[in-house]
């Protein structure tokens, strides 16, 4: 699988990332992920609304638990018109348990487990980690990519502002 040009690090060491590196402008790529029932998710089931693909490692670290809990916060000023998807390589089981303890219920958390899919689809796929790396994509309703952050450390939140103003233009 091909390295992307995107330059990130994890507590200050590089790391590599593995996938298409998708563009602005884009169809987003489709791929199945599995939602906290187990069942199959299309990213294209939700083409008609604008979609925030909020991207995290794992939901059991302190960064990406305020990262998710951040855009729940958010999706409820959103509107009924965009859909909050919460991605990792988590299992489905332990997403469902992080949702319950946190009362996470405006957004929705997809596990790109089993193949890694999302991952290599997107180039966010962090190479020999199996991880996902920390970013963000906004997706309009015509299912362009119109926006994408690659946050550079992967220990840090993302900029949340500068995402959420490209989704109110989306």
């Amino acid at each position: 699988m091909p390295e992307v040009a995107y330059r990130v690090t994890l507590k200050g060491n590089p790391v590599a990332l593995t996938g298409h590196e998708v563009q602005i402008g884009e169809n987003a790529p489709d791929c199945t992920l599995v939602a906290n029932d187990l069942s199959e998710v299309k990213l294209s089931s939700f083409k008609g609304k604008k979609i925030v693909l909020s991207v995290v490692p794992s939901l059991d670290t302190p960064v990406c638990d305020l990262q998710a809990k951040r855009f729940n916060k958010e999706a409820v000023k959103l509107g009924k018109d965009t859909v909050v998807l919460t991605i990792s390589m988590d299992l489905p089981f332990a997403q469902k348990r992080w949702c319950g303890a946190t009362g996470s219920d405006k957004i929705r958390t997809l596990s790109d487990h089993r193949d890694a899919a999302f991952g290599s689809a997107y180039g966010v796929l962090i190479k020999g980690m199996r991880l996902l790396s920390r970013s963000i994509f906004i997706i309009d309703a015509r299912g362009k990519i119109k926006y994408k952050q690659i946050v550079s450390e992967i220990a840090s939140e993302p900029d949340y502002d500068e995402a959420l103003a490209a989704l109110a233009k989306s």
